[in-house]
């Protein structure tokens, strides 16, 4: 099955001739609901025997797929390049035959504005900003999260791997799928109590669309004391919700939710209202953090508790401005861009 599975991708990837009619065939087989994505999601109901062989060819399936796919993108995007420098005209004399012509200023990409105005509304919570590198190891960004190699939240995430050499502690290099590993970096450094944030970009292998994107940009939130507990994480989501917003009657909602690096997880949902309708949105991602990620970080779970929250900011800008499209903020269109 994987193998005639990729022998009939493989012809449609070399039949598409378009950068367009590419995008197509990575929606068919890896988008949210994509053929190959669905043989991943069988992975979870499989004995830990039939996960192994069976894993391992809807893994060279994938690869196969995903070498494929990146050669024939590089072809065509070289080809729609070069079709376009052939049909293009720049007239190189247009200053020297009007040099007064006014040049227009750039302004702050409404992402980085959006950030800035995070971060200034998180330190005035006490909340100092970190950082960390956006080429990650397997180590941080899964095995001390408490995602072991077999763990199906793996197959959640799907991940741009380097091609560089594995390391025996660490293991492979990849693109991190989330900010969470500057979690375990700043409690090795720092120990506890501990308060911060941590925007950054993150990056998937997923089909782009509307509300989709390979890369987007992500806050991650963190708090680790004594006697921590959820009241005070819904008590600072709510104070920022309604100072990001500009609205002081928004009201925030917990409900259950699953991510392996909290226990209790939740998902956090916030009143939206426009005129005189008005729904439930899922905004932010929470929970207190596992004890296996404190331990992982170097503390006593114990001793201390804590929680952690992330969001996508780019989500957020698209709720603030009424964007329809993500594609839009990555999209260097200055009719878009000047709006801001």
């Amino acid at each position: 099955m994987p193998g005639n599975l990729l022998q009939q991708a493989l012809e449609e990837i070399q039949k598409a001739d378009t950068t367009t009619a590419l995008k197509d065939v990575e929606v068919k087989y890896m988008g949210r609901s994509g053929q190959i994505t669905e043989l991943l999601k069988t992975l979870k109901d499989l004995s830990p025997e039939e996960k192994r062989s069976k894993g391992q060819e809807i893994q060279t399936l994938k690869t196969g797929f995903t070498e494929a796919y990146s050669t024939r993108e590089r072809y065509l995007q070289k080809a729609e390049i070069d079709a376009k420098l052939k049909a293009e005209f720049f007239d190189i004399t247009l200053n020297e035959i009007n040099p007064t012509r006014s040049l227009q200023a750039g302004t702050i990409h409404p992402l980085s504005r959006m950030q800035r105005e995070v971060e200034q509304l998180f330190a005035e919570m006490g909340f100092q900003i970190a950082d960390g590198p956006e080429v990650e190891s397997e180590y941080y960004n899964f095995e001390a999260l408490n995602i072991p190699s077999h763990h199906p939240a793996r197959d959640m995430q799907d991940t741009f791997f380097l091609d560089h050499p594995k390391d025996e502690k660490h293991g492979h290099l990849l693109l991190r799928t989330h900010t969470s590993p500057v979690q375990i970096r700043m409690m090795e450094k720092h120990g506890a109590p501990l308060r911060i944030i941590i925007p950054g970009r993150v990056f998937r292998y997923e089909a782009t669309d509307a509300t989709h994107d390979s890369t987007f940009n992500q806050i991650e939130g963190l708090f680790i004391d004594k006697g921590i507990g959820l009241a005070q994480l819904k008590g600072v989501m709510n104070e920022f919700l309604q100072r990001f917003f500009g609205e002081s009657d928004i009201k925030v909602r917990f409900r259950p939710g699953y991510f392996p690096f909290v226990e209790p997880g939740i998902e956090m949902d916030m009143l939206w209202k426009r005129g005189n309708h008005s729904k439930w949105l899922e905004v932010v991602g929470a929970g207190m953090i596992h004890p296996n990620v404190l331990k992982a970080g170097g503390l006593d779970p114990d001793q201390y508790q804590g929680w952690a929250f992330g969001f996508g900011l780019t989500r957020m800008a698209m709720l603030k401005y009424g964007i329809d499209d993500i594609r839009h903020l990555h999209s260097n269109d200055l009719r878009f861009l000047n709006q801001f």
